[in-house]
């Protein structure tokens, strides 16, 4: 195992003593509720289906809410791929698991780069094509506070 941590193949998917704390905890109305991240029904080329949100092309997801993924906001394209820009949105809803999709054929990137911006911050980061991506998502959003960013295409 290196010592320098990078992201976790979805095959060797590591869950970290962190990661086993309950969903994020909020106070609403002077009321502490437990936030978990929407679940992620169903996605097939360039559609997702997410609880609450309805369909959408790409995908955005953190503790308590979601939304569609709008690429031209932050300047993102296939290549270099997702930047810290991309998910500051999911670490200030209080996300501390992100799960990256590459897209249904691998083509969009996830720099190194990014991944150490992100752990550098105490998140563990997971990156897997699209459908595996959501799997391990949906298991994470059962026992952690994680965000997704989920491209439905290539």
């Amino acid at each position: 195992m290196p010592s320098r941590r990078q992201a976790v193949p979805l095959g060797q998917t590591r869950v970290n003593a962190s990661d086993r704390m309950q969903p994020s905890l909020r106070r609403r109305g002077g009321r502490l509720i437990c936030v978990t991240s929407p679940e992620i029904l169903a996605a097939s080329w360039g559609r997702i289906e997410v609880e609450g949100l309805g369909v959408v092309k790409d995908l955005k997801v953190w503790p308590g809410g979601g939304r569609q993924w709008d690429w031209t906001e932050t300047g993102t394209s296939h290549s270099p791929g997702i930047q810290p820009t991309d998910v500051e949105e999911l670490l200030a809803a209080g996300a501390v698991a992100m799960v990256l999709s590459r897209g249904m054929e691998k083509r969009l990137e996830v720099p190194q780069s990014t991944v150490d911006w992100l752990e550098a911050r105490g998140v563990t980061v997971h990156v897997a094509e699209t459908t595996e991506a959501i799997e391990l998502y949906n298991r994470l959003r059962e026992i952690t506070a994680v965000g997704g960013l989920f491209h439905s295409t290539c």
